[in-house]
């Protein structure tokens, strides 16, 4: 995968005022001073320069920017990162690349996109991480600045020592430092782990083929009800379904197995619990940025994960030699 991104100031200015298409620090922070003196001069810098800006961070922190911009609030895209990010893999394709595709072609645009606080779970950490290590290969070569802020009271070592790892470089204490353990397609790899196995008796196990495929969606939509997903969760879950179990079947080595089951609070952010699907088979996915990555108005088909990630809650996804897992949940 390629995306090595050098590192250069947030106005696009490498050294030597050489210009550099893709910036992407990280911000670490303390407190709110620090948050705001980082991100609000970063808005303001951007606005002076005629540059379109978005921001999409988590709710608090989104409040303290508009406060903190008062009018100027109006002339910047605002985003609540706890909605718009809740599933890290739509954050490329309908948060990032979304704003960015939308302006002149060529303009430089400057985004402020925090996927990372302490309220994420574990299970969705690795989501997150590889979606910021992705970043540098979707936006590889295109005049945009993403700053990325990080909470270094409230997240622990690990978290920090991948941001180091996820951006060419870290603004620390105001200094700006090019980072040496810079290692985005490591941090992919490293992420791309087996998920946990659920035990079997929790789960509606059904195997499918070609033939099977409606039996397979309505399987699903009927655990998911009984769950208790509402009527629209149930077409989300359906919906996801139909495309996972198709993408088996006409890239997985024509087959799978689909699971349905329930899972307790605390799960992507659901507070009364979620409902997940997963579907496996024997496919292996060679592209890391496959479902984040926007689809061209002019393309035909291609767009299965791409809507996974768009209607779910959270997507894990696992691949190897042996085949590939991707599982999503559901809020209820």
């Amino acid at each position: 995968m390629s995306g090595r991104s050098e590192p250069g100031g947030l106005d696009g200015q490498g050294p030597g005022g050489t210009p550099t298409p893709f910036v992407h620090p990280a911000l670490f922070y303390r407190d709110t001073r620090d948050y705001l003196e980082g991100t609000l001069g970063f808005i303001r810098e951007g606005l002076a320069a005629g540059e379109p800006v978005a921001v999409a961070v988590p709710g608090r922190n989104l409040r303290l920017i508009r406060e903190g911009l008062g009018p100027a609030a109006g002339a910047v895209r605002l985003l609540d990162m706890e909605r718009a990010g809740r599933n890290p893999g739509r954050i490329i394709p309908g948060v990032l690349r979304a704003f960015a595709d939308a302006q002149p072609l060529g303009r430089r645009v400057r985004i402020i996109g925090e996927p990372i606080w302490a309220g994420r779970t574990a299970v969705e950490y690795p989501a997150c991480v590889q979606h910021e290590a992705l970043i540098n290969a979707a936006f590889e070569g295109r005049t945009a600045t993403i700053l990325c802020p990080y909470d270094v009271r409230r997240l622990d070592e690990r978290v920090l020592a991948d941001a180091w790892a996820t951006h060419p470089t870290v603004i620390h204490d105001g200094r700006t430092a090019h980072s040496g353990r810079y290692a985005p397609d490591k941090v992919v790899a490293r992420y791309n782990e087996p998920l946990p196995v659920v035990p079997g008796a929790s789960a509606v196990t059904f195997p499918f083929d070609e033939d099977s495929l409606p039996e397979a969606r309505h399987r699903a939509a009927d655990e998911g009800t009984r769950l208790g997903l509402t009527p629209a969760r149930v077409q989300d879950l359906m919906l996801a379904t139909a495309e996972l179990t198709t993408n088996s079947v006409v890239h997985g080595g024509g087959r799978g197995v689909l699971r349905v089951w329930g899972e307790g609070a605390g799960v992507a952010g659901v507070s009364c619990g979620a409902v997940v699907c997963e579907v496996r088979d024997s496919g292996v996915l060679a592209d890391p940025l496959v479902g984040r990555r926007p689809a061209p108005l002019d393309q035909r088909g291609g767009r299965g994960l791409l809507m996974v990630n768009l209607v779910s809650d959270l997507v894990r996804m696992h691949t190897g030699p042996l085949g590939t897992t991707v599982r999503c949940w559901f809020g209820r």
